[in-house]
């Protein structure tokens, strides 16, 4: 990356000193050459006002004026003798050419050369001519262009140096990106990437980082997802597996109503694991009317027996008055189903749940006659936590569903005799459930 930027930057100033740098070095030496002309054009004009327009005829010396910078001048007659100066004996072409009546200019012999006509009584008479050598043009043009590379090596010098500290720069957050995408893709998901103060790379860096958050909250609910169904099959399976034993080893075990009774308890169980995979994928069960009824009924199928078997009653009781409620009954099932198994196996006399009214809503209470919950009455609530590692998945769960049916789920009485509430929001019109009592 760092290499990449550093060639970008230097092929791109290279480009530019290249396009700028080569027209300018053109208009430079032509520049020079202008200069060069008119100054020889100047001197050679300034030699003629020297020259009497009579020298053809007469023969008087004539001396041409002294220069310093090299040129040479010489005076030519009409026929292109040479008259007096340095100069070829006969006329070149630029003397041939200011002959015809106007200044001329050439380039002859290595030379830079410049014809003035002589005029006397409106008549060409003469030519001056001024030469100079190219090299001294030449010389000047390169010693512009070497001031010109120097410039340009300067810039290329300076466009390193930027670019290397730009380069720096910019792939310093890029490789920081690199490692916390390595370390997401080895599982740490609580890596996040450092702000550059690049906008755009920036950006890159939140989106990274909201990527990570969601990764690590998928895995933590397929985590969940796993524990939760663990405890929550573990108990039903083991029920399911020894009334199938016990229906094949007992000679007049009704084998068929064993079957139908399997099939029913593998249907529910079969919603319990759809209920936690959408639970574990962010995606609820679709909610609708409760039908509180239907919900207890199902609950006293599912563990009056377990219950009888160890000798302890349960006790249903739902009022008259209870309002109506919008939630997921399998939801609302499988919060019941923690609460009376945490019942069972951690309680101790009758299990009593009982449906009633409560402030803006349901209240359905799950309570029996054990010792009752020490300690920090919250901790029971929290998924494997030290002192509640013996309740720490059922009711987490539990209170997870409550919570994401706009519920809660709270320990209400912690005993002896300890009480759990589920507390529902009222919702649209519903039937109300008869009083009903089993044990």
């Amino acid at each position: 990356m760092r290499r990449r930027i550093l060639v970008a930057i230097m092929a791109a100033t290279a480009v530019a000193v290249a396009l700028f740098g080569l027209p300018l070095a053109l208009a430079v030496q032509h520049l020079y050459h202008s200069e060069a002309v008119v100054r020889l054009e100047r001197e050679a004009t300034a030699a003629v006002t020297e020259v009497p327009g009579s020298f053809v005829t007469s023969n008087d010396p004539v001396e041409l004026p002294a220069t310093t910078d090299g040129t040479r001048l010489a005076l030519y007659r009409k026929d292109g003798a040479l008259v007096v100066g340095d100069g070829p004996a006969t006329m070149d072409q630029a003397v041939e050419a200011a002959l015809t009546g106007g200044a001329a200019e050439r380039t002859a012999g290595g030379s830079l050369v410049v014809a003035v006509p002589v005029v006397s009584e409106e008549h060409v008479v003469g030519a001056v001519r001024a030469a100079q050598p190219d090299a001294a043009v030449d010389d000047r043009a390169n010693g512009a262009w070497l001031l010109m590379t120097a410039l340009g090596l300067g810039a290329l010098a300076v466009a390193a140096v930027v670019a290397a500290v730009e380069a720096t720069r910019l792939s310093r957050p890029i490789d920081a990106l690199a490692m916390t995408a390595a370390r997401l893709g080895d599982g740490d998901f609580s890596a996040k990437a450092r702000r550059s103060g690049v906008a755009e790379v920036d950006e890159v860096a939140r989106t990274l980082d909201a990527t990570g958050e969601r990764l690590g909250q998928l895995l933590a609910r397929e985590r969940a997802f796993s524990a939760d169904a663990s405890h929550q099959l573990r108990t039903p399976l083991a029920g399911l597996r020894l009334r199938l034993e016990a229906a094949r080893l007992l000679p007049l075990a009704d084998k068929e109503q064993a079957i139908e009774d399997a099939l029913v308890e593998v249907d529910r169980l079969e919603g319990t694991v759809d209920h936690l995979l959408s639970l574990a994928r962010d995606a609820g069960p679709p909610r609708g009317r409760l039908d509180l009824g239907a919900a207890l009924r199902a609950l006293e199928r599912s563990w009056h027996g377990r219950l009888a078997a160890g000798g302890r009653p349960l006790r249903i009781v739902a009022e008259a008055d209870v309002p109506p409620v919008s939630a997921s009954a399998a939801a609302v099932g499988q919060i019941l189903d923690v609460l009376v198994g945490n019942a069972a196996e951690h309680g101790g006399g009758t299990v009593t749940v009982r449906a009633r009214a409560a402030p803006g809503g349901l209240a359905v209470e799950v309570g029996d006659q054990g010792p009752g919950v020490a300690g920090d009455l919250e901790e029971v609530f929290r998924r494997r936590g030290g002192a509640a590692r013996n309740h720490g998945i059922g009711l987490a769960l539990a209170r997870s569903l409550a919570e994401a049916e706009g519920g809660r789920l709270l320990l209400q009485d912690p005993g002896p005799g300890p009480v759990f509430a589920l507390i529902l929001p009222a919702g649209p019109p519903v039937r109300t459930c008869a009083a009903r009592r089993s044990g």
